[in-house]
C-alpha cells in the first residue's frame, strides 16, 4: 500500500499540468481513501468504469477524460449517481487531460508517433494557444500506415484517401481534434491521424490533397492511458490494471 497523495504528486510534476491551461480539472476530481494498493485505469470516467475498478478492487481510478470540466453543476442525474459510486466504495478519482494529450513520452500523440516510427517530431496542432499533437517524417505507404495503427490501437479506421499514397509526412492528433486539420493542410503534410470526423473534413481533404485517418476518439487515447499504467508500475509498489470499457466512437 502507498499513499494516493504520493502517486498523484508524481504525476501532477512529471505531466506538468499545472502548467497547462484546460476545461478539465486535471488531478484528484473525487477523493477516497489515503492509501491505495491496486490503480486502475481507462480513458473515460463512467458509472461501467467505476464498477469494475470496485469489482476488482481499485482504490484509484486514473483516467483521460473526468468528471469536471471547469464549471459547476448540480449533483443530480448521470453525474449524481457516478458520484455516489465513487463516494460510497471510498475510490479516489483523478484526470489527465490536456496533459496527457501533449505529453512528449507517455502522450497518445507521442505515442502514435512512436507507432508509426515517426522522426524529427515537432509540436503541432494549436489548441487554445497550445500544441497538443506532433508532427513529423515517415516513410511508408498510407496502406501499411492504416495498418499499423489499427494493429496499434486495435481497431479499425475510418480512411479518407485524398493525398499521395507514399507517405513523408504526418501530423497527430488524438480524439476529437477534427478541426485542427487545416493547420494539417496549411503545413502540407501528406497525412492527419484523429480519433473522429465530422461532416466538413471531408471536403477539406479533397481540396487539401491530404489523407486522413480516424482511429475513434476511444481508441486513438488508449496508448496513453497505458503508458501512464506502465510508469506508475514502474514507479510505485502498487498493483495496476487498465478497464477496456470498449467504444468504437
Amino acid at each position: 500500500m502507498v499513499n494516493c497523495e504520493d502517486i498523484l504528486n508524481f504525476l501532477n510534476t512529471y505531466l506538468n499540468s499545472a502548467a497547462i491551461a484546460d476545461a478539465s480539472h486535471n488531478g484528484l476530481q473525487v477523493a477516497g481513501t489515503p492509501r491505495v494498493g491496486k490503480v486502475a485505469f481507462g480513458v473515460s470516467a463512467s458509472l461501467e468504469l467505476f464498477r469494475k475498478a470496485q469489482a476488482r478492487g481499485a482504490e484509484l481510478v486514473i483516467v483521460h477524460h473526468g468528471l469536471l470540466w471547469g464549471q459547476e453543476q448540480p449533483v443530480t442525474g448521470l453525474f449524481r449517481e457516478r458520484l455516489a459510486f465513487l463516494l460510497k466504495h471510498n475510490i479516489n478519482l483523478a484526470a489527465y487531460h490536456l496533459p496527457l494529450d501533449k505529453h512528449p513520452i507517455v502522450g497518445h500523440n507521442a505515442c502514435l508517433m512512436r507507432a508509426l516510427q515517426a522522426e524529427r517530431l515537432q509540436p503541432f496542432g494549436e489548441y487554445h494557444g497550445t500544441p497538443i499533437g506532433f508532427s513529423g517524417l515517415v516513410h511508408t505507404t498510407l496502406d501499411k500506415m492504416v495498418v499499423t495503427l489499427e494493429t496499434y490501437c486495435q481497431t479499425k479506421a475510418q480512411v479518407l484517401e485524398f493525398g499521395p499514397k507514399d507517405i513523408n509526412s504526418v501530423a497527430v492528433v488524438s480524439g476529437g481534434a477534427h478541426s485542427l486539420l487545416p493547420q494539417a493542410i496549411a503545413q502540407k503534410m501528406d497525412v492527419y491521424v484523429t480519433g473522429v470526423l465530422d461532416e466538413p473534413v471531408q471536403e477539406w481533404c479533397r481540396e487539401g490533397h491530404i489523407n486522413c485517418i480516424a482511429l475513434g476518439h476511444y481508441n486513438s487515447e488508449k496508448p496513453g492511458v497505458l503508458a501512464l499504467q506502465a510508469l506508475i508500475a514502474k514507479n510505485f509498489n502498487v498493483e495496476t490494471d487498465f478497464i477496456d470499457v470498449a467504444n468504437s466512437i
